[in-house]
């Protein structure tokens, strides 16, 4: 059994309702105007939103965050502590970190999170892992009751298996908005040594025993 459920649009950007006791953890929120079309899947589920998880702030990740807030002002908001100030328009860089330019769009969200986690917490069944590299503070989610892992851009399958630091050619825009390509495939091997039993990406459809495609993956960005 998975608890997980995928929504796409275009078969572009997905985003994720994974089912828990109380409702629905939803990961991500694609692109603008998603809202009605995720409230709709969730109702066919029979369950309420009852909290909403940003892998990262990215504007095809947290485009509908507002619209659906609106539409779900009871649930939970979650994001990276260090993801939050982007979600807030702060693209500084602290001292420690490459200073790389952050790629991608940041366009901010008026909706502020109620809770930041950082690595090694749960947003309901799922572990954050810190996944650094497409953006500072970039997160995975791994399902511990089925070995799914939602990775936001860690990963992308759209024209095959690839990592944010080196993309597919037939799809490179995960990799073409990574802030720090070194840390983005170290957090590639970091998911692939928790050996998950899929993988739910921000860009392609879900891949079963994706473990040698990962391999093979991180072995081309490096």
């Amino acid at each position: 059994m998975t608890y997980v459920t995928r929504i796409s649009r275009f078969g572009f950007v997905n985003c994720y309702l994974v089912r828990e006791e109380d409702g629905l953890t939803l990961v991500d929120t694609m692109i603008p105007r998603s809202a009605k079309r995720i409230v709709a899947a969730a109702e066919k589920l029979h369950a309420p939103i009852v909290r909403i998880a940003l892998t990262h702030a990215h504007g095809d990740h947290i485009g509908s965050l507002d619209q659906l807030h609106a539409l779900a002002p009871g649930a939970e908001v979650i994001i990276s502590a260090r993801d939050a100030r982007l979600l807030a328009k702060d693209t500084s860089l602290d001292p420690g970190e490459p200073q790389d330019k952050l790629r991608g769009s940041y366009p901010g969200a008026k909706t502020a999170p109620t809770r930041t986690v950082v690595d090694g917490e749960e947003i309901g069944s799922l572990r954050v892992i810190a996944t650094p590299g497409h953006t500072p503070g970039h997160i995975s989610l791994l399902d511990g009751r089925d070995g799914t892992l939602i990775c936001g851009d860690a990963f992308a399958t759209l024209g095959g298996v690839a990592t944010s630091a080196k993309g597919s050619p037939l799809f490179p825009l995960p990799a073409m908005a990574s802030w720090h390509k070194a840390t983005a495939l170290e957090s590639a091997s970091t998911l692939c040594a928790l050996e998950p039993a899929r993988l739910a990406p921000g860009h392609g459809k879900i891949v079963d025993s994706p473990v040698p495609a990962m391999q093979r993956a991180i072995a081309r960005g490096a």
